[in-house]
């Protein structure tokens, strides 16, 4: 109790610097929110992911997020450019350019701004209903002021993690509106 003065003051100020950061910045909403190209391809072995960065950005898609689908031999491409039927195509060909395995191609599709302004509008009801949620239970099993208190400091916990995604200029996708969920759910 010594330090509540200065761990509320460092708090205050990586507060405000959050929601500044959020106010002038925003969010840089990933593929999820604003829509691209997804591409699966099946390797026989599991391929290093990094590798295959590498080659992405080399034949220039560099906004290229790459991940495991599945299991460790699908990977799962996805591109924040429009979608043309023969991307597919073309990156398996990147890709396959430096293997010496057969690599297929599983699916080449595109995914919608629509989409992705419907998985904005309900992740946002989603953590205002998870807070909503909390704050009912912790009245009832508790007191109203101690639920109040809670929902504020979970509300805090959620600003920093956002600010931190606004101020370094990470990718906001679902992935992340899952662990703010999970914020809320843990804190």
């Amino acid at each position: 109790m010594a330090l509540r003065k200065i761990a509320a003051g460092l708090s205050i100020a990586v507060l405000l610097i959050s929601v500044a950061s959020l106010v002038m910045n925003g969010l840089k909403f990933g593929l999820d929110f604003t829509g691209g190209s997804l591409v699966e391809v099946g390797y026989e072995q599991s391929p290093d992911l990094n590798e295959i960065r590498g080659q992405l950005q080399s034949a220039g898609y560099d906004d290229a997020v790459v991940q495991t689908f599945g299991s460790p031999v699908d990977i799962l491409i996805r591109l924040g450019q429009s979608h043309d039927p023969k991307l597919g195509d073309q990156v398996l060909s990147v890709l396959q350019a430096d293997e010496d395995q057969t690599l297929t191609l599983r699916r080449n599709e595109y995914v919608g701004a629509q989409v992705g302004e419907e998985l904005r509008e309900q992740g946002g009801l989603g953590l205002l209903l998870a807070l909503f949620m909390v704050m009912i239970y912790v009245a009832f099993r508790f007191q109203l002021k101690f639920s109040v208190g809670a929902v504020a400091a979970l509300a805090h916990d959620v600003l920093i993690v956002l600010g931190v995604f606004s101020l370094f200029k990470l990718d906001f996708d679902l992935t992340v509106l899952a662990a703010l969920l999970a914020v809320i759910g843990y804190s």
